[in-house]
């Protein structure tokens, strides 16, 4: 592409004014408001909620005992969901916001708190995803079709899992192996020649577990530009992508496990300077590789270690404007838990290598390539306390950059019962995100960048019996060094600008979720008030909206499951100065399952009801009307 980085952070000092808005008006939403949680599937009953998480604290315990503000969503509520990427899935979960460049493949960003894309630390099975070019997880690489869970801790977790971890985590898991043989086959299409298919089986028998996926998808697209001078033709894709998990219980106290992913996608998009006379076919091709080893042991009672090293591989490449980034990760970790009555402790040892590779440009213009390696050696420490209606959560950790140094991180987090039904929780953390390679030693690099850092404090309350629930979370997260690219520095290379720690950030709000059960209808829903604010100009960062929410119904009738969906936006600012706005929206999706014969089930949604037009990123358009169906066999022998 070419391209010299975009202006996406703050800029210079003023002093930022006291916020003092009400928030009463999220109250009014409190009873529509509500995570997304799993859903019953057509044929059968199942739990709301998984029993344990592993995310929270990166060990496995039960969701009701975690302290943090989690959410989990099931393999039914991803299917059921019709959405062609994960951001998609993402965006129906409460404290995220997205934004993309038109369609599936091309550039997308995910707002978790209204934090950057590259303040969320991303895990699949495990294995750490991130680009050591642009920052954060490759979003448009990652399969949906491989994805059987995923896991959502809003909040900073550098405490337990170093770098990256400002606005929180968000673990991906693939399929795994129960008792008994599951094969499965669907098909789907719909509007725009959407055209899904995927086929697998998962099992265990004896000692041995397995999953084994495959997937494709293609789409004829749509035009993703709304500007002129751009190709006015529409913009496809073509994915494939498979996964394979395979476990091993030694004994009743050993188990090893491994893990492989991949993905394949190519997708068209919209380069600047088109020629009618000449037209050019703009091609973005992407790879993703995701592997993992882990051994499991419970040497007593209540001792347990898991080793585990991982390894994650992610290219992009655009033709014939060509750019190519490479980013591959080796990560080894070494973890400790030990459990006395109402204690546990837990020390980890972890080491991670980054390796990023730009290759040159070409033409008069084109950047030099960039090459370069470091490590992140980290020593963490937790502490657990859970008696009667107390609970408490201390972590700390230290990080040791071979390029820039140390990095001490903190977290405390305490929850009170008031009843069964009732509680309270507070926390505070701290957090860091190390530069990119490509911020540091690329032409627009200044290797002296220091760490993004950040403070968090945050208060929930939440009430839950039986299948009803409401919550609210209250949250402010300050961040400074905030890396930015300042065109007026010439600390590097480049003549056009360099990047440097010249910001300071706030993301603030409150969310709203609640569930509830009436007969055979089951109401959910959310609502977010957000301020996500450039501390230095007093302006709100761009492509983020300060209301957001979603209320949904589903309602059980005999076979039938019909669903309704609403999603809601307010009006997002297009540019830093906040003179250009994206307008708000309002979205309505509908959907209907239920099983047609033996382990078959049909899936029909329209989504965008109303062919709502709008834009999350200007000049950039969306999909419009969706209409999708599939049909799916999953028998279980």
């Amino acid at each position: 592409m070419n391209q010299r980085p975009l202006r996406t952070g703050a800029a210079s000092h003023r002093r930022v004014r006291a916020l003092a808005r009400p928030l009463l008006v999220c109250t009014g939403l409190a009873a529509a408001s509500g995570a997304v949680l799993a859903q019953t599937p057509a044929r059968a009953a199942a739990p709301t909620l998984p029993e344990t998480v592993v995310t929270a604290g990166r060990v496995e315990q039960r969701l009701s005992d975690t302290l943090a503000d989690i959410s989990v969503i099931d393999r039914d509520t991803i299917e059921r969901s019709g959405a062609n990427s994960v951001a998609d899935v993402l965006s129906r979960v409460q404290g995220i916001q997205i934004a993309r460049n038109g369609g599936p493949g091309s550039t997308t960003s995910v707002f978790l708190r209204g934090t950057e894309t590259r303040f969320s630390a991303v895990f699949i099975d495990g294995v750490r995803v991130d680009s050591q070019s642009v920052g954060g997880a490759p979003w448009e690489s990652i399969p949906l079709a491989q994805i059987d869970r995923i896991e959502v801790v809003r909040g900073p977790a550098a405490a337990v899992y170093g770098s990256d971890a400002i606005g929180g985590v968000i673990q991906l898991f693939t399929r795994k192996g129960e008792p008994g043989v599951a094969p499965y086959v669907g098909v789907g299409g719909g509007s725009r020649g959407l055209f899904k298919a995927e086929a697998g089986v998962s099992g265990a028998s004896g000692a041995v577990d397995y999953s084994l996926g495959v997937a494709t998808e293609r789409s004829r697209g749509f035009n993703a530009t709304t500007t002129p001078g751009f190709d006015p033709d529409d913009d496809g894709y073509e994915t494939t992508s498979g996964n394979l998990r395979l476990g091993l219980q030694i004994n009743a106290r050993q188990r090893i496990e491994g893990t492989l992913l991949g993905n394949v996608m190519d997708s068209d998009y919209d380069d600047y300077g088109y020629d009618p006379a000449n037209p050019v076919d703009d091609r973005n091709h992407h790879k993703l590789r995701t592997a993992g080893i882990n051994w499991r042991s419970q040497w007593t009672d209540n001792y347990r270690t898991n080793l585990a090293i991982t390894d994650s591989y992610n290219l992009y490449r655009s033709t014939p404007n060509f750019y190519q980034t490479e980013t591959r990760q080796r990560g080894y970790l070494f973890q400790n838990e030990l459990q006395f009555g109402p204690h546990r402790l837990t020390a980890d040892l972890e080491r991670r290598e980054d390796q990023l590779d730009n290759a040159p440009g070409i033409g008069p213009f084109a950047s030099p390539g960039v090459t370069g390696k470091r490590g992140q050696d980290g020593v963490a420490l937790g502490y657990g306390f859970q008696q009667g209606p107390h609970t408490l959560q201390l972590n700390a950790r230290h990080d040791d950059d071979s390029e820039f140094g140390g990095n001490t991180t903190g977290s405390a987090a305490y929850g009170f019962a008031f009843t069964p039904a009732w509680r309270a929780t507070v926390s505070a953390g701290t957090a860091f995100r190390a530069p990119t390679l490509y911020q540091r030693f690329s032409e627009y690099g200044v290797a002296s960048l220091q760490p993004e850092e950040s403070t968090n404090y945050e208060a929930g309350l939440r009430w839950a019996q039986d299948a009803s629930s409401v919550a609210m979370t209250v949250y402010r997260n300050r961040v400074r060094n905030l890396i930015d690219f300042d065109y007026a520095s010439t600390a590097c290379q480049s003549p056009f600008g360099c990047y440097g720690n010249v910001g300071r950030a706030q993301y603030e709000g409150v969310t709203l979720t609640a569930t509830h059960r009436i007969g055979n209808v089951s109401l959910r829903g959310s609502f977010d008030w957000q301020d996500p604010r450039d501390l230095e100009t007093d302006k709100m960062l761009v492509r983020r909206a300060r209301q957001y929410g979603t209320l949904g119904a589903d309602w059980r009738l005999g076979e039938w499951l019909l669903g309704g969906e609403v999603v809601a936006s307010g009006q997002r600012y297009a540019d830093a100065d906040n003179t250009q706005t994206l307008g708000g929206y309002t979205l309505l999706n509908l959907s209907l399952a239920r099983p047609i014969g033996r382990g078959l089930d049909l899936l029909v949604r329209l989504d965008n009801v109303t062919d709502k037009d709008y834009e999350l990123v200007p000049g950039y358009a969306t999909a419009g009307r969706v209409f999708y169906v599939g049909v799916k066999w999953s028998p279980r022998f």
